[in-house]
């Protein structure tokens, strides 16, 4: 009996794994909302959330998904929500739509944070999908959790990573650990947690950060979707992505000092 329910867990489990695969419109358990968690979005519209520029032709809610069809132009084209946070836990299901623009100078970075270099001492330069956004945390852009094309994977922290002020220490803290990123169209989810200054980025199921430090990071703020409007070849991307399921925790820690 117990190999026979076995069997079945298995199936079962491979057959929801598996169709997570798909370049389906939207992920599985679009209704569910995890224990202790609220809904930062409601498939309807952008109630609870805002942009910092009068028009707003960047951001739409599609099919019960946010959307962000980008454009160029100037300002803050981020989508914020309207309450900030301090200690949490978030979830966030998104995918990259397209990436039509290639990067032919996107590097491979190493588990220290460093850029490999050839033996000549010159950084090591790739092409790749050139799509670009994140998840900025406590209201900065320096706190952002990457979401790229990089041979690195999403997850990564940009701001602190590739600022020389920080120690070693912090800057391979915030390198991802592995690449855990599934194809261009398909989804995948984040399972954020900012404790003080400490952060921890689990992305499909899969550890990327672990207790990642972010000396200076402020105690509290919104957070928001990233906005990358450049459509072309080049170094940044444009932001051809979708955002689903987007639910958060709050936590009742000590603040930071």
């Amino acid at each position: 009996m117990r190999i026979i329910v076995c069997l079945v867990s298995l199936t079962s489990f491979l057959l929801v794994n598996f169709s997570c695969h798909k370049s389906a419109p939207e992920p599985r358990n679009t209704k569910v909302v995890p224990e202790g968690f609220v809904p930062l979005f409601n498939r309807i519209d952008l109630d609870g959330w805002e942009v910092r520029q009068p028009e707003n032709q960047d951001w739409q809610v599609v099919d019960g998904v946010i959307d962000c069809n980008p454009h160029e132009g100037r300002g803050d084209r981020n989508l914020w929500t309207a309450e900030s946070y301090g200690d949490f836990e978030l979830m966030v299901d998104w995918r990259i739509k397209e990436s039509p623009y290639i990067n032919r100078a996107a590097k491979i970075i190493l588990p220290d944070g460093t850029y490999k270099r050839d033996d000549s001492g010159k950084e090591v330069l790739i092409k790749v999908p050139n799509t670009d956004s994140g998840i900025f945390l406590r209201g900065q852009h320096k706190s952002q959790v990457n979401i790229w094309c990089w041979p690195v994977g999403s997850g990564e922290e940009w701001g602190y990573r590739t600022d020389p002020a920080f120690s070693p220490e912090v800057r391979a803290g915030v390198t991802p650990k592995v690449r855990a990123d599934r194809p261009v169209g398909q989804w995948n989810t984040f399972y954020i947690v900012m404790k003080g200054d400490l952060l921890t980025v689990t992305l499909n199921r899969t550890l990327i950060l672990d207790n990642a430090r972010l000396p200076g990071v402020p105690a509290q703020g919104p957070i928001a979707l990233q906005h990358h409007g450049d459509r072309k070849d080049g170094e940044w991307g444009a932001s051809f992505l979708q955002f689903h399921r987007i639910f958060i925790k709050e936590l009742n820690q000590p603040s930071i000092q």
